[in-house]
Formats: structure tokens, C-alpha cells, sequence
């Protein structure tokens, strides 16, 4: 067991918060119990998630998409208003996480698809003054594209999207960033790498990753976002003695 407070100031500092200025507010969007002894993880505080959690009995939620997004309407009404007043309801706390949990060095998004992907990690960038926003790394020998697409599919679970470069090289480096970062595909290409790998991807990639000579592959919002709230939970849950479990809601975007 252990205190709502303990947890949310732990992770203010664990996971840098006060360094980011994002998007949506990150820590404890709605409160609840003081006392937490089980947190469930998801990827978004989905009506579904919610309802898994009170089935479960949580006393909190942890999630990478929570609540508040900037340029959002701020009432509280209709599928916002059903959400939180079934975590009113049911006293569980939310706690989301967005840009910290994509950065962090050991439970991000970014670091942790790295393990998944057995991608070598030789460094990151700053993205519009963020840092840790732009991951580096490398494949143990080169490889083709289709090589990559299938270790993709079968890490992730899914087919991913592949763009190949105009010149169709093999691919050793790569550069990646979990999410809706395909804008990030000419960062990667100033930096001289093969490949770019993000979750989504727009009209225009395509004809970014041939007139910028680099591969993309574009392997799902939610399927490149699954692990860094999975990692962040078992280190809560051996920090604090608590347990964790993580529900995993599929989503093909």
C-alpha cells in the first residue's frame, strides 16, 4: 500500500516533469482514494479502461493519453463527462503521463520499443526544444526493408505501413519516435540514417521518404506507445509494494 501523494511526487521527479511543457497536464488529472494498492495501466483512459479498472478493483489508472488536451473544449460534457464521473464514482485516481513517459531514458516509449525491436540505442535530439524527442540506433548487420517490416509485424503484432526510400537501400541505422511523430521524418533524414519508424502517418510522408531518400514505416499509435506505461507500472509496483497490471485495449490506429 501506499499513499497517493508518495506516487505523484515520486514521479515528478522520476520522470522530470517540470522540464516539459506539454500538451495536457501531466500527474493526477482526477483524484480519488488517498490509499493505492493496485494500479491498472493502459495506454489511453478510454471509457473501456475505465470499466476494466473498476472491474478490477484499481485504485488508480495510469495512462500515456489522459485528459485536458490543449485546444480542447473544456466542459465537462459527453463521452469527458461520462469518463470521469465513473472515476468520481468508483474514488480511482488517473494519473497520465505523455511527454516525460515518451523521453525517459528507461521506462519511455522510446527506450522501451528500442528492447522490443533489439535496436541498439546510439544516442537522441531535441525536437522543438524537447529533448530525448528523436531516437537514434542501429540494427546489429544491415538489412532490406521487408526484413524490417517483418520484425515490425511480428514484435508488434501488426503490419506496419512501409514507405520505402527512392534509392530502396538496405537499413542499419534508424531513427525513431513513438506516437504521432511523423512530422519527424526530416529530422531523420538531416541526420544521414536510413530509416525513420513512428506510429501514424499523413498524406505527405509518402512523398517525404522518396524525395528525402529514407525508408518509413509508420507501425500504429497505440502499438508503438504499449510499453513504456507497462514498464513505468512494474517499477511503481516493486518501488511501492503495490500491484500492477496492464490491459491492453486493441486499437488499429
Amino acid at each position: 500500500m501506499a499513499q497517493r501523494k508518495e506516487i505523484v511526487d515520486y514521479l515528478f521527479d522520476y520522470l522530470n516533469v517540470g522540464e516539459f511543457r506539454d500538451y495536457c497536464p501531466n500527474g493526477l488529472q482526477v483524484e480519488g482514494k488517498n490509499e493505492i494498492n493496485h494500479i491498472v495501466a493502459g495506454v489511453t483512459a478510454s471509457q473501456e479502461l475505465i470499466e476494466s479498472a473498476i472491474e478490477q478493483k484499481a485504485d488508480a489508472v495510469l495512462v500515456h493519453h489522459g485528459y485536458f488536451w490543449k485546444g480542447e473544449n473544456e466542459t465537462i460534457t459527453g463521452i469527458k463527462q461520462k469518463r470521469i464521473k465513473a472515476l468520481l464514482q468508483a474514488d480511482i485516481n488517473l494519473l497520465a503521463y505523455h511527454l516525460p513517459l515518451d523521453a525517459h531514458a528507461e521506462v519511455g516509449n522510446n527506450a522501451q520499443l528500442a528492447k522490443v525491436l533489439d535496436i541498439e540505442i546510439t544516442g537522441t535530439e531535441s525536437v522543438n526544444g524537447v529533448n530525448n524527442m528523436l531516437w537514434k540506433g542501429r540494427f546489429a548487420e544491415s538489412v532490406r526493408a521487408d526484413v524490417v517490416k517483418m520484425r515490425l509485424e511480428n514484435a508488434l503484432g501488426r503490419e506496419p505501413l512501409h514507405l520505402s526510400s527512392s534509392s530502396d537501400a538496405p537499413i542499419q541505422s534508424i531513427a525513431w519516435c513513438t506516437g504521432g511523430a511523423q512530422g519527424y521524418i526530416q529530422n531523420a533524414a538531416d541526420l544521414g540514417l536510413d530509416a525513420y519508424l513512428s506510429g501514424e502517418v499523413s498524406e505527405q510522408t509518402f512523398h517525404q521518404s522518396k524525395e528525402l531518400d529514407i525508408h518509413y514505416f509508420a507501425a500504429g499509435h497505440h502499438a508503438t506507445e504499449r510499453y513504456g506505461v507497462q514498464a513505468l507500472a512494474k517499477h511503481l509496483a516493486r518501488r511501492f509494494g503495490v500491484t500492477s497490471e496492464f490491459i491492453d485495449l486493441d486499437n488499429p490506429v
